[in-house]
């Protein structure tokens, strides 16, 4: 692998390293081979597509033994470990951090040597405050933008970094939106939400929201690596066998804007569909939005046939990058990106999860184009069984039509039956007394993942099909269904699903084939993916 990308660490400061930087001070020093379990996949995969020649905005790293020691851990928030970084980062974008004139804005986002999809704390906008609001005025043009950024920044700092409840934002925000979608607000009511936020923000922490956005920046990075520790994390790490001892890293990023008008939106994509294998690209796109409304599973997003129509030069530009990560990572990719003013910024890659069924076709297929070869591709299979590859569906009773409550959008394969249960503690209970459960939630959130690990499927208002809890339901094996047209009424434990009104403990049935929505217990039938069965016959046939 070519580790160009990587410069640094700079002077004094261990396991700090740059991405994509001009690092005019540390230019003599020869690029080190840096490994994942040191600065983490994610930072890892951006130094690649670097290398690659895609468009990643500059970033520097604070490697994993920052988590993993506890003084470490302190001292990660002090600008002695991050400063030279940040100067190398200042200099490469030609803005400084909290600068009233030009100001740098960063993202902050954990990234640990094995992929946990929404586990941890990622904060954006890290920056804004009072004194940089005219600066970004002057840079953007757009003043919308501008308090959009800051009552996200405030909201999502109280949430994070103060342990504001989230509803308390959540009220305010509703207070100036009423029923209308919050993308419609305009600057004037987004900076009457910011003042309320920055208001409701001291008021229910106890301090004023910090202006020195070195502080912010600290806050940003303690939160991120204490992340490492929240209850979701943990669990993650314990159903699927990754150490606790790896911890993560911190990526401090310069920030891109996809919530900077109709040119300009987030998504997050897959080179191929991880439900069937199919090779053509499987994205959700949110226009006028940054990247957290889209996986953060409390926004619906949508495919990607509108972003291809308006933007076809961005969608050319994306499809070329797709092609290339797949063939410089040799796996089908699961990536975000933003698109600001019409100009695409790759932000993240990483191994896709997918279904049994995508796995087998992904690695047939990519063996047939030259990507893997028959080695891998056997390594990639040799868990699966012809069990594994068969469709489930929905069999209508004899002289009958079944007519679905709803539609949703569908995550996964499979159908899935059982209780409905609306909170984790109901899930257990049911569980416990061997029923059947399908979790119904107003989002699609990843702390929601110890209530769906014991659930045999996810059913939620609203989120994406590639929401991180989405992408975790497909690696459980879960049925899971987003964005369903219905209504809760979580004080009565009652819920209605297209026009039918239905309550907790009630048979639902999801079939993830056309993302329907049944009342009540359904027939299925199981069949087998015959010609998938075979490919992989005479992949194995010595």
């Amino acid at each position: 692998m070519n580790e160009r990308a990587f410069y640094g660490p700079p002077p004094l400061c261990e396991s700090v390293y740059l991405i994509g930087c001009k690092a005019a001070q540390c230019a003599n020093v020869d690029p080190p081979r840096v490994s994942t379990d040191e600065i983490g996949s994610k930072a890892h995969n951006l130094a690649r597509m670097a290398d690659l020649g895609l468009p990643v905005p500059p970033a520097f790293v604070l490697g994993t033994p920052y988590c993993r020691d506890d003084a470490l851990r302190k001292a990660a928030t002090s600008s002695a470990v991050w400063g030279g970084a940040l100067q190398e980062l200042e200099r490469t974008t030609g803005k400084r951090f909290g600068d009233t004139r030009q100001p740098l804005l960063l993202s902050v986002r954990s990234g640990a040597p094995i992929s946990m999809p929404g586990m941890m704390d990622t904060l954006l906008d890290i920056g804004v405050c009072d004194a940089t609001i005219a600066g970004l005025l002057r840079q953007t043009g757009n003043p919308r933008l501008v308090w959009d950024t800051y009552s996200r920044l405030v909201a999502s700092y109280g949430e994070l970094v103060a342990n504001v409840p989230a509803k308390v934002f959540e009220t305010e925000r509703e207070a100036i939106a009423g029923e209308r979608d919050e993308q419609t607000l305009d600057f004037a009511e987004l900076r009457e939400l910011t003042h309320r936020c920055l208001v409701v923000y001291e008021r229910a922490s106890g301090q004023p929201f910090p202006q020195d956005p070195r502080h912010q920046l600290a806050g940003a990075i303690d939160a991120v690596l204490r992340s490492w520790q929240l209850p979701k994390a943990v669990a993650y790490r314990s159903r699927c066998g990754i150490g606790d001892a790896i911890g993560t890293a911190v990526t401090i990023q310069a920030m891109v804007f996809g919530n900077a008008g109709g040119r300009s939106g987030a998504g997050v994509g897959f080179t191929r569909d991880p439900v069937n294998g199919e090779p053509s690209l499987w994205v959700d796109f949110l226009f006028n939005a940054q990247g957290e409304d889209v996986v953060s599973g409390r926004r619906s997003a949508r495919g990607h046939q509108e972003l291809a129509r308006t933007m076809p030069a961005v969608w050319a530009s994306l499809r070329d990058a797709a092609a290339k990560l797949e063939r410089a990572f040799g796996d089908m990719q699961d990536f975000e990106f933003t698109v600001q003013d019409g100009c695409l910024y790759m932000l993240q890659a990483r191994n896709g999860k997918r279904t049994p069924q995508a796995a087998a076709r992904i690695a047939l297929d990519m063996l047939d184009e030259g990507i893997i070869t028959t080695a891998t591709a056997r390594e990639r299979t040799k868990e699966l069984s012809p069990a594994d590859l068969v469709r489930t569906r929905i069999a209508a009773p004899d002289g009958h039509s079944l007519i679905p409550l709803a539609h949703a959008a569908s995550a996964t394969s499979g159908v899935a039956m059982g209780e409905i249960a609306l909170d984790e503690a109901r899930a257990r209970e049911r569980h416990a007394a061997g029923a059947a459960v399908i979790l119904v939630r107003r989002d699609a959130e990843t702390d929601d993942i110890a209530a769906l690990d014991i659930a045999s499927g996810l059913l939620t208002q609203r989120g994406a099909r590639t929401s991180h809890a989405a992408v975790v339901a497909r690696q459980l094996g879960k049925v899971c269904l987003v964005g369903c047209a219905m209504r809760l009424d979580e004080p009565t434990r009652r819920l209605q699903i297209g026009e039918t009104w239905m309550r907790e403990g009630d048979l639902v049935t999801l079939d993830s084939s056309d993302g329907s929505v049944y009342a009540g217990a359904v027939q299925t039938i199981v069949e087998p993916l015959v010609e998938l069965q075979s490919r992989l016959a005479r992949l194995r046939a010595p």
